[in-house]
């Protein structure tokens, strides 16, 4: 059995990855993401090399393409710019780009206070 510090769960995978548990979850059953292991109760664990080799390929847009996606949509957010006009932009839908840049920033509220 590896070290517990190299196993990740889902969600610690997810975030790492900027995605969904549910999407980690199907990387792992189509063969993009090989579980490195399982606890007794069955769950799925990961192994951090692996999921660090995922990200920096660049592969399921997770990579450095991904990242500047995410710095350019927070930097336009920052100036003003809605969350519908910063999705349109990079031509995502509102939900993927709402959950983007809750991750990477705070968001304003409708009187424009930051949450």
């Amino acid at each position: 059995m590896q070290p517990e510090e190299t196993l990740l769960t889902p969600r610690e995978v997810a975030e790492i990855l900027g995605v969904r548990v549910t999407t980690v979850g199907r990387w792992a059953r189509t063969g993009v993401l090989k579980p490195a292991a399982r606890t007794p109760g069955g769950h799925r664990r990961y192994d951090r090399a692996d999921v660090q080799a995922l990200q920096e390929s660049g592969e399921h847009g997770i990579g450095p393409a991904r990242r500047q996606l995410e710095e350019d949509a927070v930097r336009l957010y920052q100036q003003g710019w809605s969350i519908r006009q910063v999705a349109a932009r990079f031509e995502v839908n509102y939900g993927t780009m709402r959950r983007i840049l809750l991750r990477r920033t705070s968001l304003r509220t409708k009187e424009g206070v930051r949450r």
